[in-house]
């Protein structure tokens, strides 16, 4: 395993706060932007409820029902005041197993209820202007020769296998077998899963790896100097340059590619099933959301052509 690169230094908490993360961190294997993440809410919560002065086994539904009110009113998106929850009832369930506490003040807490949102995708026209784009694209003179097709490689990959961003950048050479054409990822919660890379994806890895004069070892994509790891912030600044290229929306995100590998799987006959496996869901009710998509465009063109379908019967 790589070692974690040097982060600046993070302000401290108390010693139940710094158990439950460095649990995190070791035996749950959580990234540095989730663990950051964690943090940040269990500052912002004990610097709400220290005034009390009690400790955080001491603390009831009635304290954090006070947190909640106030997150509402500060104008918090629903996102945001249930991301913060997530991250406390996750919390006071490590208090409780490592006994602690004797019950969980938040398994039972009503959260504000979030509107269920269809995810966003790009049609197979756009996806393959997109994908075309770094070969078509001018570059500037001082660009290395072989980032055109990285970037192709990138994109590919991505839409091949939907991937998340942080499982592409992950991705290391020993985890893709070309003869097999299959991509072993580590997706959320370090669970490994085996993902099919399709043979358009693959010609154009061997492509970007032939020209960049790659060292076959360590990391898939490599930045401009091959000396490190492409990071998650460039490939999102790559894409917003594809897509204005392509003269596509720029608010379309990496993960937007994700949601259109998958929708387009089941336009394309896909069973569900499938498509959870490569997309790594735990839950088959979180890949199914897609399913709502295929059947709103079904509708949309049934609707669009049948002479009927407008009609009520009599």
């Amino acid at each position: 395993m790589e070692p974690r690169p040097k982060e600046n230094p993070l302000p401290p908490l108390d010693e139940l706060a710094e158990g439950f993360l460095a649990h995190l961190d070791g035996a749950r294997g959580r990234a540095i932007l989730t663990l950051r993440a964690y943090r940040d809410i269990l500052l912002d919560a004990r610097e709400f409820l220290r005034p009390s002065g009690r400790a955080w086994v001491e603390f009831g539904q009635a304290d954090f029902r006070r947190y909640l009110y106030a997150l509402t009113k500060k104008g918090h998106a629903k996102t945001h005041i249930r991301q913060h929850f997530s991250a406390l009832r996750s919390f006071y369930r490590w208090l409780q197993k490592e006994n602690k506490i004797a019950k969980n003040p938040l398994a039972d807490m009503d959260l504000p209820k979030l509107e269920k949102k269809l995810p966003v995708f790009m049609t197979e026209a756009q996806v393959a202007a997109l994908l075309e784009a770094p070969l078509k694209m001018e570059r500037k003179k001082q660009c290395p020769h072989w980032v055109p097709s990285r970037d192709a490689a990138l994109l590919e990959t991505a839409y091949s296998a939907g991937l998340r961003v942080s499982e592409l950048v992950g991705l290391n050479m020993e985890h893709i077998n070309i003869e097999t054409g299959v991509a072993r990822v580590t997706g959320k919660g370090s669970k490994m899963r085996l993902c099919p890379i399709g043979k358009l994806a693959l010609d154009a890895l061997e492509k970007y790896w032939h020209e960049s004069m790659h060292p076959m070892r360590g990391a898939v994509f490599l930045n401009k100097t091959r000396k490190g790891r492409l990071t998650t912030v460039a490939v999102e600044q790559l894409l917003k340059k594809y897509l204005a290229h392509c003269g596509i929306d720029q608010k379309i995100t990496p993960h937007k590619l994700r949601h259109s590998f998958a929708t387009h799987l089941l336009d394309r006959g896909a069973d569900l099933r499938s498509v959870q496996e490569m997309l790594g869901h735990a839950s088959l009710s979180t890949t199914q959301i897609y399913t709502h998509v295929s059947l709103e465009r079904l509708q949309k063109s049934y609707r669009k052509a049948h002479p009927r379908a407008g009609m009520k019967e009599g």
